[in-house]
């Protein structure tokens, strides 16, 4: 009884909240530590967001949402018991890919987020009531941040999806099919960067006369350019190995796990810009690609053999 009281006066109320609740399950004070971080962490970015605005009324937003998030931090704290320090990894990813992508993808990061944290503030509210408050307020926060984003400057990721798709999936196959019925990297450097150059400046006339005629609000001079070289800087990655070394097949190999980057950093950027499954999409992407490669590298191995081209 004695050392009840002594964790009691140590802890304050804080112990008395412990001893209401963790009969419950081990697991809400976990609950409660990762709701307090991920406030304080997003707290973080929405300050160093701010930063990057140029407007000052989307600035003054940022900056009052901040705020809002320390204080749902510090409530959290008040029913944790324990300091907790934010997710600084994730503030500083969050920052670079917001100065290199820009402000409104780094929104669109941190909105996904949030999502994630309501569903955790909902388990919590079943022992917690107040905790459907701080979800309400974090919906209310979202919809404000759902205000500043600049949707027109994400409307050109279809474009992009164009033209990286066709990129990966035709220069992928024509270099499987090219390693082995050529066998020669310079050969198939050559042919590649050719090959990829007619295409995306190909792609590109199609994407500029497909938005002109269609009923897209883009505009079909922006949405050709993002096509085109979305495909012309996917075609110089995958025949990159090709000029690098001289041992075809390890090169192929090489320009395969290129392709797989490529798949997974803009699976990554179209999940976060569209709000779509990651892992559905990348699966999708890759299979494709790499069913493609393995079609097209049996192709070249009958012109080879059977047909008998040699060079």
């Amino acid at each position: 009884m004695r050392n009840s009281n002594r964790r009691h006066r140590k802890h304050g109320g804080h112990g008395e909240y412990k001893r209401r609740y963790t009969p419950h399950g081990r697991g809400l004070g976990r609950m409660l530590k990762d709701a307090q971080r991920n406030e304080l962490t997003e707290s973080e970015i929405y300050s160093k967001l701010s930063k990057l605005l140029k407007e000052e009324e989307k600035r003054d937003v940022l900056k009052k949402i901040s705020e809002r998030e320390k204080e749902r931090g510090n409530f959290w704290k008040h029913h944790s018991g324990e300091e907790v320090k934010p997710n600084h990894l994730k503030v500083i990813s969050n920052s670079i890919l917001s100065k290199i992508l820009g402000v409104d993808f780094g929104l669109k990061l941190t909105e996904r987020s949030d999502n994630v944290s309501k569903e955790k503030y909902r388990e919590i509210s079943d022992k917690l009531p107040e905790a459907i408050k701080i979800s309400e307020e974090e919906t209310e926060d979202e919809n404000l941040v759902s205000k500043l984003i600049d949707e027109t400057r994400l409307k050109y990721v279809s474009s992009m999806v164009l033209g990286v798709n066709d990129a990966l999936v035709e220069l992928t196959g024509a270099l499987a099919g090219l390693t082995f019925a050529l066998q020669d990297t310079n050969l198939i450097a050559l042919s590649g960067l050719i090959t990829g150059i007619a295409a995306s400046l190909s792609m590109g006339g199609s994407e500029y006369l497909s938005t002109k005629t269609g009923e897209s609000r883009k505009s079909p001079i922006k949405a050709a350019l993002y096509t085109g070289t979305t495909y012309l800087i996917t075609v110089i990655l995958l025949i990159l190995p090709y000029f690098l070394l001289n041992q075809v097949f390890l090169s192929l190999i090489l320009t395969l796990v290129v392709a797989l980057i490529i798949i997974l950093c803009f699976t990554f950027y179209i999940s976060v810009a569209q709000n779509i499954s990651f892992r559905k999409r990348f699966l999708e992407m890759a299979s494709i690609s790499l069913g493609v490669s393995a079609l097209s590298f049996g192709i070249g191995i009958i012109v080879r053999k059977y047909i008998g081209v040699e060079v």
